[in-house]
């Protein structure tokens, strides 16, 4: 054996530029990779070094289709749907990445988690396979993650599993709004409750997808992870004291997420200020250094009490006003704050409140075409409004009942949740209307970016 020797000089120059080149190779293929991302810049979005505006939609099943067939799944199904989608111009799907085994009458069942573990592998398997069925099609995923309402389970759940058992169950008559919405808010100050989330979260962003044998926190595919859907501080002047414990949840989360999944975007899951007590101030402090990545606002005009679909020539003018201005306030908030602003939910019912597939959709078109108009508009200016998820996408999906209602173990999806008709607020797949007006819009939108390259 030769003992060691100095290298030469020469020897060593070249040595060191081929470990510099190694480097910057391995640098170019990190930016690439980082480029493959959704990424925010100032109040816009960009993808692969290009503005990225979207058309999307609410597809919050789609986990629930991706699962094997011999547990109810239908991925025959999910790849019609997704196919459709694409030739409609929808690329952003915002899908349930979270579900949990709830005593609360119209929760989703099955579910996914049980006191923050999980219960049913398959219903993430069908996650798996979700997320690489968008991959192949190049679309995106936002993935909610906790619920404040009751259809999923989600904040009122997580409190029944650490106090004893104790709910409260949405509708009640013996507990008149707004007692559910205050017992949901106790979620953000409960300890238990918030350390069994956060499990149940850590243990999805580093899950290994069963299909791509990619890690979820390395898939460019999930552009955003959501803390829940529609998060509130509680209802009314009294839930101004569940602020700070709210803001504290966020800023927790947020960071438990940032750490887990640097390459990924974090969003709140926000209807607006009609979900934060109808403040300003609490919209903007939920946002402002908690981070959070980019706004996020919700409209709901029937809920709202704007439109009445059995009155819609007396209801749908003022309708129109109302939508106006709550997304002329929403656009101002995220100058104030610099960020991007996605309207993620936004539903009307089909005319005279009809379920039917064969009902007619004019007034939905029409508020439908409204609010696309506003986020053309935004991009033409360089405002921050840069993208929609409408709700909801019913696709090829039918009520599997006459009273149109859901039960335990119904799989044909429409994309109303189970306390609601199926069918309320879908977009089905026979939507000539519906679907055009999508099109025509994620075409504007393609055609502006365009201009502005």
């Amino acid at each position: 054996m030769k003992p060691d020797v100095p290298a030469r000089p020469a020897i060593r120059c070249a040595l060191l530029a081929s470990l510099l080149l190694v480097a910057s190779m391995g640098q170019a293929a990190g930016d690439d990779a980082q480029d493959a991302f959704v990424q925010t810049q100032r109040s816009g979005f960009v993808l692969d070094g290009q503005p990225y505006r979207f058309v999307g939609t609410n597809m919050w099943y789609a986990a629930y289709l991706g699962v094997a067939s011999e547990y109810g799944g239908d991925r025959a199904r999910l790849g019609r749907e997704l196919d459709l989608l694409g030739a409609t111009g929808i690329d952003n799907i915002r899908i349930l990445g979270a579900s949990e085994r709830s005593p609360l009458r119209n929760s989703l069942r099955p579910a996914i988690s049980y006191r923050g573990e999980v219960e049913n592998e398959y219903l993430l398997e069908g996650l798996d396979y979700a997320l690489a069925e968008m991959a192949k099609r190049h679309m995106k995923a936002v993935i909610f993650l906790n619920n404040f309402w009751e259809w999923s389970g989600g904040m009122v759940t997580y409190l029944s599993w650490v106090n004893g058992g104790k709910y409260v169950n949405l509708g009640d008559p013996a507990a008149p709004w707004p007692a559910f919405a205050l017992f949901s808010a106790r979620f953000y100050s409960n300890a238990d409750a918030v350390a069994l989330y956060d499990r149940y979260v850590v243990t999805l962003l580093e899950r290994r997808n069963t299909v791509t044998g990619r890690l979820y926190r390395d898939d460019p595919t999930i552009m955003s992870w959501q803390l829940a859907n529609e998060p509130r501080p509680g209802d009314g002047e009294v839930s101004r004291a569940n602020l700070p414990a709210y803001y504290a949840w966020i800023r927790h989360t947020a960071a438990l997420i940032h750490e887990h999944a640097p390459k990924q975007l974090v969003s709140l899951g926000s209807e607006g200020t009609m979900g934060c007590l109808e403040l300003d101030k609490c919209f903007l402090r939920a946002h402002d250094g908690t981070g959070i990545d980019y706004a996020t606002f919700h409209m709901w005009p029937k809920n709202w009490g704007w439109y009445d679909a059995q009155r819609p020539q007396a209801t749908y003018a003022t309708t129109e006003r109302r939508a106006e201005a709550y997304i002329d306030r929403h656009i101002e908030l995220a100058r104030q704050l610099g960020m991007p602003l996605v309207l993620e939910e936004f539903g009307f019912e089909r005319d005279q409140g009809a379920v039917s597939p064969e009902a007619s959709t004019d007034y939905r078109d029409r508020f439908f075409r409204l609010v696309f108009d506003r986020v053309e508009s935004s991009a033409r200016t360089g405002g921050p409004l840069v993208g929609t998820n409408f709700w909801c996408w019913g696709g090829y999906g039918r009520a599997e009942h006459a009273d149109a209602g859901w039960e335990e173990g119904d799989t044909d999806y429409t994309g109303d949740p189970p306390q609601e008709r199926q069918g309320l607020n879908s977009v089905f797949s026979g939507d000539a209307g519906t679907l055009h007006l999508l099109r025509a819009h994620a075409d504007r939108l393609a055609e502006l970016d365009g201009d502005q390259r």
